[in-house]
């Protein structure tokens, strides 16, 4: 309960504090923000697109040869 009291002392009798934040800091917040975001869907899209680009691939490569071997036994 006292430190209950405390907190809310030392919160309550806080004195207002002047800062400026300029263009660039608020700038520099936006462009992280952005940059998260884009690490996390390129991440995604690295973890998913490669893997199933590689099977697609790998399914023509086998439909090709499947072919080549029926051609060659007429």
């Amino acid at each position: 309960m006292t430190e209950s009291l405390l907190i809310f002392y030392i919160f309550s009798s806080a004195n207002t504090l002047f800062a400026y934040i300029g263009p660039g800091m608020g700038g520099g917040v936006i462009a992280a923000i952005f940059g998260l975001i884009a690490a996390f869907f390129l991440g995604l899209w690295g973890i998913l697109y490669y893997p199933i680009k590689r099977a697609l691939k790998n399914r023509k490569k086998k439909k090709i040869s499947y072919k080549n071997n029926n051609q060659n036994k007429k």
